[in-house]
């Protein structure tokens, strides 16, 4: 049986996939700020032997102490899928335009949505060089916001997805001799708690997302609809696709 480990797993896009991974026959480890909520979804999955576990994914000792209890517990970790994330809204809860952003806040965003992406896809690395795993898989999140400069998500937020881009890419030259593909997928707006976020605390009236006459399906997609692509990644039937994006954005951006 196949282990897959997700951070941020505990809402949104990383409860849907861990649904999704279970409901294939994985044994799953959620990773979360919150060791109850990620103990409590990790219990709530079909099958037997899931883990719930906190991390925080920016702190590169954290990183390391999780792998490693996933790993002397469970075995070796097959499928990586790098799901935490922040849009990084300000005290006002707003996202801060390029002029009005922070150091401190740019730091914030990147140091969740990038560092941690590294942190956590270099330690898969590390510990597949000395145990290796067939059908070795590792996910990334980027977003439609860093391919297309964000009609929602501002500068922040776009920008460190857009680092995921370039490190997903390096990272599949890197491990495809171990026979380990790296890809990212790259959602839209997708109905998470992520985007309500992201419209700020009073939201533009009559619509999930501020550029929907932009998305040719006219609506907003669901988590399942992203878990599957993930699914499809991590899948054995994926093996010789690596270095790529998929798109989950409803035709936002086409290509």
């Amino acid at each position: 049986m196949r282990l897959a480990l997700i951070t941020g797993g505990t809402g949104g896009i990383g409860l849907a996939t861990a649904k999704r991974f279970a409901a294939d026959g994985m044994t799953v480890a959620i990773t979360d700020l919150d060791l109850a909520a990620a103990q409590a979804a990790a219990a709530a999955l079909p099958g037997e032997g899931h883990m719930g576990l906190a991390m925080d994914v920016s702190d590169e000792n954290a990183v390391v102490t999780g792998f490693e209890a996933v790993e002397s517990t469970r075995g070796p970790i097959a499928v990586l899928f790098t799901c935490a994330g922040t849009v990084g809204n300000g005290a006002n809860g707003m996202q801060a335009s390029l002029a009005d952003t922070s150091l401190e806040v740019w730091e914030h965003i990147f140091a969740i949505n990038s560092r941690g992406t590294f942190l956590c896809l270099r330690e898969y690395a590390r510990r597949r060089a000395v145990t290796p795993v067939e059908h070795g898989r590792v996910i990334t999140v980027s977003s439609s916001g860093a391919q297309l400069g964000g009609y929602q998500a501002k500068a922040g937020y776009c920008a460190s997805k857009g680092a995921v881009l370039s490190l997903t890419k390096a990272a599949a030259r890197e491990l495809g001799p171990a026979g380990i593909t790296v890809n990212a997928i790259a959602p839209g707006p997708i109905d998470t708690p992520m985007m309500q976020a992201s419209r700020g605390p009073n939201p533009p009236v009559g619509t999930q997302y501020n550029a929907l006459s932009l998305v040719p399906l006219g609506r907003v997609g669901a988590t399942l609809e992203v878990a599957a692509a993930v699914a499809f990644l991590a899948s054995i039937e994926g093996g010789f696709v690596t270095g790529s994006t998929i798109d989950v954005n409803g035709g936002l951006r086409m290509q």
